[in-house]
């Protein structure tokens, strides 16, 4: 009999990392976007897609350990985030075919974001969920703060004018993740080309 991974081990593995090693300066990417979004979003959508016991724990360790990388830099956080769940998923009972499996759905939230599996296209879904959530725009304010923390500043301008291709460039993957959030999103694309045209200089 195959022994089945420790799930709860790995999770309080990574969450113990995201509370005491996360940067305060991460004001979006921190214990709140993993443990209060991303994870809940991914077990939504991982029973409304109806994927098997098995893929839906590797799904969710993928989840919590998405965004691990952080604790050492931001840029290119993704591969960190992989070195990681390599590192410890073994000893946690993760055979190699699952870490392999975790990799992907890891990899799969990298900007622009090209999923490839169900799985991939679920973590895809979940990591930008509050595109088209109620949250939205104090989950925006967050990663404003975030980018300001770290010296990048922008005008209001600049911030709504990035915030629109981020918006517009993006799509969901799953059918259940569209009927969930897509009506919203669009919604707030419309009030960031409001507020875009509202601090827009007239020429």
């Amino acid at each position: 009999m195959v022994k089945k991974p420790d799930f709860e081990k790995a999770k309080d593995y990574a969450l113990d990392k995201l509370a005491n090693e996360i940067s305060p300066d991460l004001t979006y990417h921190n214990l709140l976007h993993t443990h209060n979004e991303v994870v809940p979003a991914a077990d939504r959508l991982a029973n409304l897609e109806k994927v098997s016991e098995k893929d839906h724990l590797l799904l969710l360790t993928a989840a919590y350990f998405h965004d691990l990388g952080f604790i050492r830099q931001r840029k290119n956080h993704e591969s960190i985030s992989i070195q990681l769940a390599e590192q410890a998923l073994p000893g946690f009972g993760y055979s190699d075919a699952d870490i392999a499996v975790i990799r992907g759905i890891i990899q799969a939230t990298r900007l622009p974001q090209s999923p490839k599996t169900h799985l991939e296209r679920i973590m895809a879904d979940a990591d930008m969920d509050d595109l088209g959530h109620e949250n939205f725009w104090k989950r925006s304010q967050d990663l404003r703060q975030e980018e300001d923390n770290y010296g990048t500043k922008f005008t209001d301008q600049q911030w709504y004018t990035n915030q629109l291709h981020l918006m517009e460039s993006h799509h969901y993957f799953t059918d259940s993740e569209r009927l969930l959030r897509d009506s919203l999103k669009q919604q707030h694309i419309l009030e960031v080309k409001r507020l875009l045209e509202q601090v827009t200089p007239i020429k």
